[in-house]
């Protein structure tokens, strides 16, 4: 009678809670409902919805195959343990994410959609995001206007595709994934880079155009940003003012970050006109200069090609201003007066010449 006592102790430990994923042998196979043996101990069901597999773990048992599944009830009606094959697809595939992230090892996803923030994303039915600022700069829409119904448009090409990518966020528990093709890519190309150093000329295509740069490819598939501040020493409303795409250039490397990303100069290998200002303009002079831009605190002014200069609002007239444009309009070539030079800060301070006289030099059509 000892010999075949049962310790009910061990029973109770080995008892399954809700929301365990545990493991059993298939012992039957109905039509809306599967049977699994679990350790000798218990018996397991899991029926009607529960049977929905959308990752096709489950999708081919036959009796006799061992499987997994989530406890959602530790006892039903029939006194068997209910478990769910859909909640334990669902957590096998999030613990594959989680090692995944974990190790940092790269993935193949398919885009499913796209919205305007970026791609919609699957990874073995797992939904994802990839945002737009993570596309590699091979991928990146080249929006001159940063208009985003543009940027959709470029990146709808991608929908049913498969990127590699690397998944930078993974939260379970709002069952969030964002991916990031970037990464990888950087990844990737980080022992290529170390081949170049700050400072190394290259030559290479204008690849791309946006509002903060361009892009150029260089030595066939290499590729690197120039900020619009490192296209020309002029100052720049937009890259297309200085170059197009197909342009061929000369840059400088400036800065190579740890995962490979490129930053390049095309005005480190120019002139510096600045250098020589002194020999051209002193101040005091007077000058004709045109009107490039206006702000709420001045006007932006082109003295010559190379040299641009701002007029501050407090030098246009003695008298208070409600209306900078009173004084000027965009494209107006007035007479200025030079207040300061630094050539150092690549600035020249310049003064509306009719505050000295107090005309005014408002410009109208019906003046022109």
């Amino acid at each position: 009678m000892t010999k075949n006592k049962i310790d009910y102790s061990l029973l109770i430990k080995s008892l399954p809670r809700i929301n365990d994923l545990i493991y059993g042998k298939v012992i039957e196979i109905g039509r809306n409902e599967i049977y699994l043996d679990l350790e000798g101990i218990f018996t397991g069901v899991i029926r009607g919805p529960e049977l929905l597999d959308k990752s096709g773990e489950f999708s081919n048992l036959k009796k006799g195959d061992k499987t997994s599944a989530i406890v959602i009830e530790t006892e039903n009606e029939t006194g068997l343990i209910e478990l769910s094959f859909r909640q334990a697809s669902h957590k096998i595939a999030w613990n594959k994410i989680n090692e995944i992230t974990t190790n940092k090892k790269p993935i193949i996803v398919k885009v499913l959609d796209a919205n305007k923030g970026g791609l919609i994303v699957s990874y073995k039915k797992t939904q994802g995001f990839l945002p737009v600022s993570q596309l590699s700069q091979k991928n990146y829409p080249r929006v001159e206007d940063g208009d985003k119904n543009k940027i959709l448009e470029k990146i709808k090409k991608f929908i049913g595709k498969n990127i590699e990518v690397g998944i930078i966020t993974a939260d379970e528990k709002n069952e969030k994934l964002i991916v990031s093709e970037k990464s990888i890519v950087n990844e990737k190309g980080s022992d290529d880079y170390k081949k170049y150093k700050i400072g190394d000329k290259v030559k290479g295509k204008i690849s791309g155009l946006v509002d903060f740069g361009i892009f150029i490819t260089f030595n066939n598939n290499k590729e690197g940003l120039v900020h619009i501040s490192e296209i020309a020493w002029q100052r720049l409303d937009h890259p297309k003012d200085a170059v197009s795409v197909g342009d061929e250039v000369r840059a400088e490397i400036i800065d190579i970050t740890k995962d490979g990303k490129v930053s390049l100069s095309i005005k480190n290998l120019l002139k510096d006109p600045w250098k020589n200002i002194a020999k051209k303009y002193s101040i005091g002079q007077i000058i004709d200069g045109r009107v490039l831009k206006i702000n709420p605190f001045g006007l932006f002014v082109e003295v010559d090609p190379e040299i641009h200069g701002l007029a501050h609002i407090s030098e246009l007239s003695k008298n208070p201003i409600k209306d900078i444009r009173e004084f000027a309009n965009e494209g107006d070539v007035l007479k200025f007066k030079i207040v300061s030079i630094e050539p150092e800060d690549h600035r020249l301070g310049l003064s509306l010449a009719s505050k000295h006289d107090n005309k005014s030099l408002k410009k109208n059509e019906e003046k022109k």
